[in-house]
């Protein structure tokens, strides 16, 4: 008998923590219910991401006005959380899901807060690399071309369980390494105060450089801005991992198609090496909020 309300004891407080997660998660904020041996309790919730991608898209009017998807990733590439903006799970472009989580996985690994610098090396004020950074370095003739072959997506975890679950609280991919790198807009590094990376946010669904604006907007609702100081490519302070539209086409007679040497990536020529290219009805990169301190 003892034996018996032993195990029904536990078995109540087990129900209860569940419930108890369960509601706080609810509330948005920091996840209580982060996925075993990762730092996603520190990184905003299923709701909060959700919440701070409607807002994104109220402030946001460019591109196509398509609904979007957004994914966290925690700083060892753990998926935290997957959210979209629409009704359901096909009210936004079924293959962004994924989109969204190769943008925040690459933005979270190739960037840098201020603890990579030791002995001589590293980045002292740390740098923050957007997907939209990388666009022109990975193009052929690029100095970075085959980065996007690199780090490919664990397609068990892409594609695992149900679609019902899809952009839910429960998402298959939520606890999971992803992997995978993308190399246009919308991808973000998250700093949280302190400078200090914590993972990153990706957000897919509308045109390569809205995705970024989206983004943007969303990183900055969240509060995960904090890249003050922080190195980056833009040449704006107040932005430093901003999209950067900087390429003209190549003077060989192929309309921006042929490969060119110093970093033009063969689809024209990028001032600063790390041009994007412009989308129909793109945005102002300077009108997005500044980052924090």
């Amino acid at each position: 008998m003892l034996y018996r309300h032993s195990l029904y004891g536990v078995a109540s407080l087990i129900v209860a923590m569940t419930l108890a997660a369960a509601g706080a998660r609810a509330q948005g904020g920091p996840n209580p219910g982060h996925p075993s041996g990762s730092d996603c309790g520190s990184l905003p919730s299923h709701s909060a991401l959700q919440s701070a991608l409607s807002t994104a898209l109220a402030a946001e009017n460019s591109g196509l006005n398509n609904q979007m998807w957004a994914t966290i990733v925690d700083r060892d590439g753990v998926v935290c959380a997957v959210a979209f903006s629409g009704a359901n799970r096909g009210a936004q472009w079924p293959g962004s899901r994924l989109i969204s989580a190769q943008k925040a996985n690459t933005a979270n690994a190739f960037s840098l807060d201020s603890s990579s610098h030791a002995n001589g090396k590293g980045q002292a004020a740390g740098l923050a690399l957007s997907t939209a950074n990388l666009f022109t370095a990975v193009q052929p003739g690029g100095s970075l071309f085959g980065l996007q072959e690199s780090n490919p997506v664990d397609t068990k975890v892409a594609y695992q369980g149900p679609s019902s679950q899809y952009g839910q609280d429960n998402d298959p991919m939520v606890g999971n390494k992803i992997g995978g790198v993308n190399v246009f807009g919308g991808g973000l590094a998250l700093f949280a105060s302190g400078k200090v990376i914590v993972g990153g946010l990706g957000v897919s669904g509308d045109t390569s450089c809205t995705d970024h604006d989206v983004a943007w907007r969303v990183r900055h609702a969240l509060g995960l801005d904090h890249l003050l100081g922080v190195g980056g490519v833009s040449g704006d302070a107040n932005r430093p991992d901003n999209i950067i539209y900087d390429i003209t086409t190549n003077p060989d007679g192929t309309g921006g198609t042929g490969q060119m040497p110093n970093g033009s990536g063969g689809v024209g020529t990028s001032a600063s090496g790390f041009g994007h290219p412009k989308c129909a009805g793109f945005g102002n990169p300077a009108a997005l909020p500044a980052v924090q301190q």
